[in-house]
C-alpha cells in the first residue's frame, strides 16, 4: 500500500509542477505558458482573447492570431486580461526589464527558460498595420492623460535588439502612445 501511494505521489508531482507552468483562459480555451520572474508570474505568450470590441488581428487575418496574439486599443487592453490576471504597470515591465538585463535572456519564440517575445507588430490610429516580425509593442496599465498611455517595446533594428519602456518616470517629456493605436497585451498574474 505504501509503495502504491509513493508511486502515485511521484506521478502527481510532475503533473502539479507542469500545471503551474500553464494557464487556460476559461473564456475561450486558449492555453498560455507562464514564467515567474522575481515573484511576478507572466504569460509567456501574447494574449489571444478576441471577445471585446477594440480587438484586432494583424492584417485583419485571424490566421495571425495563434502566432502573434491579438492587437488591442488601450481601453480594451485594460479590460482584456482574464480573471486573476491584469495588464501590467510600467513599473512591473521595468522590474522585468531589470531582471533580464542581458540581451540574450530575451528570446523570440517558445522557450521554458526565457521571457518569450512575439513580434506582433502594431496597427496605428489610422489603421495601418506594420512591423510584424520586427517589433513587439505592449500596452502597460499606466495612463498619461486622456489620449496617451505608456507602452513597452521590443524591436529588432539592423539586427540588434532594442528594448525600452516609454516611461515618464524616466524622461519628463515622454508622451507615450495614442490610446487608439493597437498593441499586444502580455498579462501578469494578480498577487
Amino acid at each position: 500500500m505504501k509503495k502504491n501511494l509513493f508511486a502515485l505521489a511521484l506521478m502527481l508531482v510532475p503533473a502539479l509542477l507542469s500545471a503551474q507552468e500553464k494557464f487556460t483562459d476559461l473564456r475561450d480555451g486558449n492555453v498560455y505558458g507562464t514564467i515567474t520572474v522575481n515573484g511576478i508570474t507572466w504569460m509567456k505568450e501574447n494574449l489571444r482573447f478576441t471577445g471585446l470590441p477594440g480587438t484586432y488581428c494583424f492584417d485583419n487575418d485571424k490566421n495571425n492570431l495563434p502566432v502573434y496574439g491579438a492587437l488591442y486599443e488601450w481601453e480594451t487592453a485594460s479590460k482584456a486580461c482574464p480573471a486573476g490576471w491584469h495588464l501590467p504597470s510600467g513599473a512591473e515591465f521595468s522590474h522585468l526589464l531589470n531582471h533580464f538585463e542581458r540581451e540574450d535572456t530575451w528570446q523570440k519564440g517558445p522557450s521554458s527558460e526565457y521571457f518569450n517575445i512575439q513580434l506582433g507588430g502594431q496597427q496605428d490610429f489610422e489603421g495601418v498595420f506594420s512591423e510584424v516580425d520586427e517589433s513587439g509593442y505592449y500596452w502597460t496599465a499606466t495612463e498619461y492623460d486622456g489620449k496617451n498611455a505608456e507602452y513597452f517595446s521590443y524591436m529588432i533594428i539592423a539586427g540588434k535588439k532594442v528594448i525600452d519602456i516609454s516611461r515618464k518616470d524616466d524622461i519628463d517629456d515622454i508622451r507615450g502612445s495614442e490610446k487608439t493605436n493597437r498593441y499586444s497585451v502580455r498579462c501578469a498574474k494578480d498577487q
